[in-house]
């Protein structure tokens, strides 16, 4: 026989109240903390769907908040997958400085630069393949800003190849384009070899190759 249902506070054997469902609003965040929660929800559904395939209703639920809450600090998808591009942009760009300005032998510059480049894909694939290779990146707002990021890394690497070389500066832009370009297509292909080529191994060697390029400028007497 089924008990009635007894009035009065429950039991510690009566069960608790259910967890909260998938997708009900989390806890509140400070701004800044809840912002890198949906920046990183928002690359998970854009790597694996593409900008034009991803939902913004995916990506609420992807950081568990409501859609009130993604529009309160990203009032469309768009400026969400701009945030997101700038935010990898600018950590990409302070490594490559920082690497580049890391000692003032140019043998080594080159080398740390190109590690510093390939670590940065083997530590954040998605990152990567988000700022490169997403279907946005004929976008004006995008190749803007994709463009600002590779001047001013080949225009880093072309001050130091004038002050070395005493090359005319528009030379110099246009080796410091190339070893910027060399760092990133070899470093995209190295990617796809899924591990079968060691990290440090593949980035001396492109390294290398282009130190014995560069270190064949003379400088004026």
């Amino acid at each position: 026989m089924v008990p009635e249902a007894r009035a009065g506070r429950p039991t510690a054997a009566e069960p608790q109240a259910p967890s909260r469902p998938a997708g009900q609003r989390s806890a509140r965040l400070p701004r800044d903390e809840r912002r890198a929660q949906l920046l990183a929800a928002a690359q998970e559904v854009f790597v694996a769907n593409g900008y034009h395939g991803a939902a913004m209703d995916e990506i609420a639920e992807t950081a568990h908040v409501s859609k009130p809450v993604l529009y309160q600090h990203f009032p469309s998808k768009r400026e969400l997958y701009l945030a997101l591009l700038e935010s990898h942009l600018a950590s990409l760009t302070e490594l490559m400085l920082g690497a580049l300005n890391s000692t003032t032998d140019n043998d080594e510059r080159v080398q740390a630069v190109m590690r510093a480049y390939f670590h940065f894909i083997a530590n954040d694939d998605q990152a990567h393949r988000l700022v490169f290779e997403s279907d946005l990146i004929n976008d004006t707002d995008v190749s803007s800003r994709l463009e600002t990021f590779n001047r001013t890394f080949a225009d880093a690497i072309a001050r130091v190849i004038a002050e070395d070389t005493k090359l005319p500066h528009l030379e110099a832009q246009l080796l410091g384009r190339g070893l910027a370009g060399m760092a990133q297509v070899s470093a995209r292909y190295w990617l796809e070899t899924d591990g079968n080529l060691d990290l440090d191994v593949a980035s001396d060697l492109i390294y290398r190759l282009a130190w014995r390029g560069i270190s064949r400028f003379p400088k004026e007497s």
